[in-house]
């Protein structure tokens, strides 16, 4: 059986930077990627607002550098995945496909969250090529255009606003006839004039081209079903943390995000940290997820020491 001093699982901004610290402390650290190399930032094009690249960068060649670069100093990046953990004792024992089994002294967690979509076909078909689950990410690219916004809660009220100080027009698609938002969070859509909110409705389809979105045709609870035009689709509907493997052992808010202890990453098991969008329910950006898996290397090396 493979002993492992420290095993990173999630392969996205978090998972590959805790890798890096790890390897420059001399850690040896395995990394297991998963379904989703990359992670959430590979379903977007271009990333603007990642520090260091002026003209903004591919989101898959960033990606990529931060791989090549845990690679380089040192980190066994694997391909696998983890498809079950026991952490009622040290050292944590791991199974990967189902097959092999491997123990590790300490572990990082960074399977980061999954967006919630609606599951339409012609949802997927323009993912990244207009159909969006991040605004604060994406909305740059639709300055002075039309763009839609899926949600009723502070989530959609939230990118909405923030999309109305960049686009020409925002519509809500609300399957409700209120707000699930805070009072506070739907003043802000009520005092932005180019917000424009479609109560009791719902998306039947992205309309599109080869070029990218072009429209919503959209269902209203009395059957009129009619279409509007945008060039930007944002889904706001919430986010899962892939935490489902660790609920056992690990302690989870009420939305399943793992919690840690806030000054550090460790969680309330011994030897086992959380880093990006797994323990992250407000930020849920590229360079704060890199941030906490620096943290998350940082806290297993100060940790290993000690035991």
């Amino acid at each position: 059986m493979e002993n492992i001093r420290c095993l990173i699982i999630g392969g996205g901004p978090a998972g590959y930077t805790a890798a890096i610290y790890a390897s420059r402390a001399g850690l040896s650290p395995v990394l297991y990627e998963g379904l989703e190399p990359g992670g959430q930032l590979t379903t977007t094009t271009k990333v603007e607002n990642y520090p260091g690249f002026r003209d903004g960068v591919d989101a898959n060649e960033l990606m990529g550098n931060m791989r090549e670069q845990a690679v380089r100093l040192g980190a066994d990046v694997r391909s696998g995945v983890i498809s079950s953990v026991d952490l009622s004792s040290r050292p944590f024992h791991v199974k990967v496909d189902e097959d092999s089994e491997l123990v590790a002294d300490a572990l990082i967690i960074a399977t980061g969250a999954t967006a919630k979509y609606l599951g339409l076909p012609s949802e997927e078909k323009y993912k990244g090529m207009g159909v969006s689950a991040c605004a604060t990410c994406d909305g740059f690219f639709y300055r002075n255009k039309a763009v839609a916004v899926v949600g009723g809660g502070d989530t959609a009220c939230e990118e909405a606003t923030y999309l109305s100080n960049l686009c020409s027009k925002v519509y809500m698609i609300v399957r409700r006839d209120v707000f699930r938002a805070s009072q506070a969070m739907q003043e802000r859509v009520n005092n932005a004039k180019n917000i424009e909110v479609l109560w009791n409705c719902s998306t039947q389809e992205v309309l599109g081209d080869g070029n990218g979105v072009t429209g919503v045709r959209i269902l209203r609870k009395d059957g009129k079903v009619f279409d509007i035009q945008v060039d930007g689709f944002f889904l706001a509907i919430g986010h899962h943390p892939n935490s489902d493997m660790f609920v056992q052992w690990v302690k989870t808010d009420e939305n399943g995000y793992i919690v840690t202890d806030g000054k550090n990453s460790q969680t309330n098991v011994e030897g086992v940290f959380a880093a990006g969008d797994v323990q992250d329910p407000r930020y849920r950006q590229a360079i704060t997820a890199a941030a906490s898996g620096c943290r998350a290397a940082l806290d297993v090396e100060k940790f290993l020491l000690s035991h």
